[in-house]
């Protein structure tokens, strides 16, 4: 069984060493962890890479309205500006207007590297018009990734046209392995024109979700896998997903927090399902990481979302817009762009590698987090009033660990801050010990200090893992000096409503 896993796992670029068999690559890996022919594949796509979504952007069209199976957790909504969550959107699009789309925002945005197609129902329900966009992308732009996301139900159907197209990224929502707990997060499906219900319908849902995965990996098509966490339903289930999704070749896995709203007006929302806390979310996290790689850096984007992870742009490429456009699709200005962005990474990485010298030969268990505000480029440069999301990093003597994002409500409003949006970006980060801002208002300041999160200011615009590093050894060294007291935060809140395609 081990040899059949090595040759899985080199097969698509994963090699596998030491006793746990936790593959040595996935989205925190850099250029000298992968085979050449997997860098490529991952070096500038920001979900596969979590180094990559610092500083690349990816976007998504609305082509594909139907779907084939029934989420107790999905409520699609096809002409909605207020909500960030997949399966809302705030059009739909044809092929041919996703395609000049496309050539609109990469012409106006040369860090997209990465076109996906992710509903706002399944790509794959709706092959015609995916492949059809597909088509016209690859003709048009053929220095843009193209991935899709689809919950598995047609994938085996469609492998070989999507291996076609030349498609190297392909997620699966994968929530169990086991019917008993699918009958509880789906209701139904729909194949070969028969409804199915109940424990037969999630059945067949994983029997071919697993299929799929298998059949894509066999071709060399790098897969990510998402799963919902599910608290009392398929939270501690998701270790056996993991398992299983490793054993057929899966490059990453993404555990997400359920987002169940009751505004939403999901089953799950309005039968007071909660979602799970952050603490929750990382313990379930790292426990599968000694698995296999963790994707931790999702967005649970809307299937029209455009920009960086994070940011939503859409609204500047509404149709309307983007049909008065005239598109210059200028490639060789696009790699002149990508060729700085890829100077920055490098100096980001060369910076961190000096500055965890100044760790060496420390031995402490210490373990925190921090909160960062940043646009992007890996920078602290962002004002705390201003922040829609936090990054949070794990410190530790051996560095620092990307290993989430918080998102929160706007602070700053106009000029003033807002004292209820402040409690609740407070709820957000409560686990932080330090919040990392480029600059922060007084008022603000001082609340945070109240509630036992530090404001530093005094890193702004510079890398972030070099200043993380650089603030964890002064804090080590106050405490082997007595003057602190290392104490362990409280758990934090996840944000479902935050982070609105309005502000």
């Amino acid at each position: 069984m081990d040899g059949i896993m090595q040759q899985i796992a080199e097969h698509k670029g994963c090699g596998t060493s030491g006793g746990s068999g936790k593959a040595s690559c996935g989205s925190s890996a850099g250029s000298g962890d992968l085979p050449t022919e997997i860098w490529e594949k991952v070096k500038n796509h920001p979900c596969y890479s979590e180094e990559a979504h610092h500083h690349y952007a990816r976007m998504h069209v609305a082509v594909a309205p139907a779907c084939n199976i029934q989420c107790n957790y999905c409520n699609r909504k096809y002409d909605c500006a207020n909500e960030s969550r997949p399966g809302v959107v705030s059009e739909k699009l044809s092929p041919e207007q996703a395609a000049k789309k496309v050539l609109a925002v990469a012409s106006t945005i040369p860090q997209m590297t990465v076109l996906g197609i992710a509903g706002p129902g399944d790509p794959l329900a709706n092959p015609e018009k995916t492949f059809k966009t597909f088509e016209l992308i690859s003709r048009t732009a053929p220095d843009i990734k193209l991935c899709l996301s689809t919950n598995g139900l047609a994938l085996p159907d469609h492998v070989d046209t999507i291996a076609g197209f030349n498609v190297d990224h392909v997620t699966i929502t994968i929530n169990m392995v086991d019917p008993e707990i699918g009958a509880r997060i789906y209701p139904w499906v729909f194949w070969k024109h028969k409804r199915y219900t109940g424990v037969e319908a999630a059945k067949l849902l994983t029997d071919r979700q697993l299929q799929g995965l298998e059949m894509l990996t066999e071709r060399g098509i790098l897969c990510k896998v998402n799963s919902v966490m599910i608290p009392g339903v398929n939270d501690r289930h998701l270790i056996e997903v993991n398992k299983a999704v490793k054993s057929r070749g899966a490059f990453l896995h993404n555990i997400m927090p359920l987002i169940s709203a009751a505004e939403h007006g999901t089953v799950f929302g309005l039968t007071g399902q909660r979602g799970p806390s952050a603490q929750e979310l990382k313990a379930l996290q790292d426990s599968c990481e000694g698995e296999m790689n963790m994707m931790r850096h999702c967005r649970q984007c809307r299937a029209d979302a455009v920009g960086l992870l994070g940011e939503d742009r859409s609204a500047e490429f509404t149709t309307d817009k983007i049909m008065a456009m005239e598109v210059d699709y200028d490639l060789e200005g696009r790699k002149a762009y990508q060729e700085k962005v890829e100077e920055e990474r490098v100096a980001k990485v060369a910076a961190k590698q000096e500055e965890l010298k100044i760790l060496a030969g420390e031995s402490s268990d210490i373990k925190l987090l921090i909160a960062v505000a940043t646009k992007g480029s890996g920078l602290i440069n962002e004002h705390f009033g201003h922040a829609k999301e936090f990054q949070v990093y794990e410190l530790s003597t051996a560095g620092a660990k990307f290993v989430g994002h918080r998102r929160v409500d706007l602070y700053c409003q106009g000029g003033y801050g807002d004292e209820d949006s402040l409690e609740t970006v407070i709820r957000a980060i409560n686990d932080c010990h330090a919040v990392f801002v480029a600059k922060i208002g007084g008022c603000p300041k001082n609340d945070l200090i109240k509630a036992g999160i530090e404001p530093v200011d005094q890193f702004a615009h510079e890398f972030i893992e070099k200043s993380a590093i650089a603030w964890f050894k002064a804090y080590l060294d106050k405490v082997n000096a007595g003057e602190i007291v290392h104490e362990i935060r409280g758990d934090a809140e996840i944000r479902q409503g935050a982070l609105i395609n309005a502000a």
